[in-house]
């Protein structure tokens, strides 16, 4: 994946939803959750305002309706400023 996210965007491929609980029964398309976890595929250079604290590889949570969902080589991923992004796991 060759996108490059400008001024201070990230871009994000979100942590698959679960399929079967922790009881063992199947959670159908309908009823999934949206994922509110991601890791971060890739950064902009960031704004003079706004420098960037986020870069490749990290696992983010973010907003349940933060960012734009896109797809991309039959992909989908989310474009989102950073400060949508609300934590940075490890």
């Amino acid at each position: 994946m060759n996108v490059k996210p400008l001024a201070d965007r990230v871009l994000i491929q979100p942590t698959p939803a679960e399929e079967v609980t922790v009881a063992g029964i199947i959670i159908p398309d309908s009823a999934k959750e949206k994922p509110l976890k991601g890791t971060v595929l890739a950064v902009g250079p960031g704004t003079k305002d706004e420098v960037m604290e986020l870069k490749e590889g990290d696992v983010v949570l973010y907003g349940k309706y933060a960012g734009t969902e896109v797809e991309i080589e039959r992909e989908k991923v989310l474009i989102m400023r950073q400060s949508d992004v609300l934590a940075k796991i490890g």
